[in-house]
């Protein structure tokens, strides 16, 4: 089943609430529901949901904090996802909380953390687990490269990839790499959901600002993916400068021709 959805928004509620045709799924920030779980209840009666997490800092070394991954669950057994996902980052230290997806050099040791991570989570949560490639103005050397360093990852761990479209097309502009060669350096059987909003640029450089319409540069990269591997959904990621609601369901339109076309 083709599902398209939205990350869900307190600017887009009233919205959702209508139960618009253009969406059959929604995208949960656990975070934003961590003081409050009684609108998870509304919103799994009507929509396919999957849980998005923020701040369990897979790649932080040592224990997970256990928690934090506790809040987690709960979140969890009250949506009852399809999946769950998180980043491809660290976000905090042992002292302190960055508050960022921040990147870390692809090693052997950082690999086999976030395998051990990543399967805690699974036990935890009892779902598929998807992992997302972050942006990062620091391009770090490191002894494997990205899409080997996912490969590895989603293999070991037993995990897919979150494809954020528009990151891996940030982050080609900005480190000067062809996004496509890229996409195809990933085993295609890993990637099942893709992340999309549009870029921002400021002097040259780009950003993930959730802030922009989808431009088309992003819908050819999409339907590069559909192409080359089974997407099973799409969620429009956005957070700031919320366009007219026509401007989300059109973008929606856009994505399911996307679909079509392959």
């Amino acid at each position: 089943m083709r599902r398209l959805g939205v990350g869900y928004r307190q600017a887009l509620a009233n919205w959702i609430a209508s139960k618009p045709p253009q969406i059959n799924c929604l995208e949960i920030t656990a975070e934003h529901f961590f003081n409050d779980t009684k609108k998870l209840k509304t919103l799994q009666r009507d929509y396919d949901l999957f849980v998005h997490g923020l701040g369990l800092s897979l790649g932080t070394p040592g224990p997970l904090d256990q928690s934090y991954l506790n809040r987690f669950v709960d979140i969890c057994l009250t949506a009852q996802p399809l999946w769950i996902s998180e980043h491809i980052a660290f976000t905090r230290s042992a002292e302190v909380d960055l508050g960022h997806l921040t990147p870390f050099p692809y090693t052997a040791n950082a690999l086999a953390n976030f395998v051990d991570h990543a399967q805690q989570v699974k036990e935890a949560c009892q779902k598929p687990l998807l992992l997302e490639n972050i942006t990062s103005h620091i391009n770090i050397a490191s002894p494997l490269s990205e899409t080997k360093f996912i490969n590895q990852l989603c293999e070991k761990a037993g995990c897919y990839l979150l494809l954020d479209v528009t990151n891996l097309w940030v982050n080609s502009r900005n480190h000067h790499y062809d996004a496509v060669d890229w996409l195809h350096e990933i085993q295609p059987e890993f990637i099942k959901q893709l992340h999309i909003v549009g870029y921002t640029e400021r002097n040259g450089l780009f950003y993930d600002s959730h802030a922009n319409n989808i431009q088309p540069a992003l819908y050819t990269l999409t339907r590069e993916v559909i192409k080359y591997s089974q997407v099973d959904s799409i969620i429009i990621e956005r957070d700031n400068n919320f366009p007219p609601l026509s401007q989300i369901t059109d973008e929606l339109a856009a994505l399911e021709h996307c679909f079509e076309t392959h």
